[in-house]
């Protein structure tokens, strides 16, 4: 167990004038989310809120100056943690009811993941360490007694809805595959793509319960066509057009 008490639980880093990168850096990198804060003329995006072991909001409160619509690109532990922090939420409607439902306690310890699903993880190529925390949040903090903080959605979206923040418009795409419900925020006029976990510069997982693979070769499919000119992903670091098309042919010939 992690002795360690994590000083400053989120970083962040400013990436342009109007996008920053926030992150969790005391979690193992499998659940270790990329959070992104997208400013607007007239509001925020928030796009994915990590793990919720302590309150985003309350913790980088400086940067939350405007109102702020929350979307979580899917309803994984590690992107909707702290999305009940926020008046507006945001998820696509085949995933709404699972923000809702009962989590299973103790899912930042490797004894509370099934054999199935550590194999999983393995053979993509992440191997969990028995914590998934390096550090605690706090003193007397139990990493058994982890439960993704329960929230409901104030929206629910489809592909081709609009997350509208004034001067910046983000077409929603649904791309399943990953999840029934994964989506990603798509910006025609600059060219960013914000994929959640549909597509990261790492091992993807498309093994889960709820995963589908004839989903995810369509999906993948349909972005190798977009205009992409950058992709800020749900996990590890943003990458190009050319390193999108990439990832993307190799995993259509790893599942052909």
């Amino acid at each position: 167990m992690p002795t360690q008490i994590g000083d400053k639980w989120f970083e962040h880093r400013r990436i342009d004038d109007d996008i920053t990168l926030i992150w969790e850096p005391y979690v193992d990198p499998l659940l270790r989310c990329n959070i992104w804060l997208v400013r607007g003329s007239r509001r925020d995006a928030l796009i994915d809120s990590g793990l919720g072991v302590v309150s985003l909001r309350e913790a980088e409160k400086q940067l939350f100056e405007k109102q702020v619509t929350a979307v979580a690109t899917h309803y994984h532990l590690d992107h909707i943690g702290s999305l009940g922090d926020f008046e507006e939420r945001v998820i696509h409607g085949l995933e709404a009811e699972n923000l809702t439902l009962p989590e299973p306690e103790g899912r930042l310890l490797k004894v509370n993941y099934s054999a199935a699903g550590l194999k999983m993880f393995e053979d993509a190529g992440y191997h969990l360490p028995d914590e998934l925390l390096t550090a605690l949040p706090y003193a007397g903090y139990d990493l058994s007694r982890y439960q993704v903080p329960r929230t409901t959605a104030t929206r629910t979206v489809e592909d081709g809805d609009v997350i509208d923040l004034g001067d910046r418009r983000f077409e929603v795409l649904h791309l399943p595959g990953h999840s029934p419900g994964s989506i990603g925020l798509w910006e025609a006029a600059s060219g960013i793509l914000f994929s959640g976990d549909t597509v990261y510069d790492g091992p993807l997982l498309d093994g889960m319960e709820d995963s589908s693979i004839p989903d995810y070769l369509r999906t993948m499919k349909r972005l190798r066509e977009l205009p992409v000119r950058v992709v800020h992903a749900g996990h590890d670091p943003s990458f190009g057009r050319e390193r999108l098309v990439e990832l993307i042919d190799a995993y259509l010939t790893l599942r052909a």
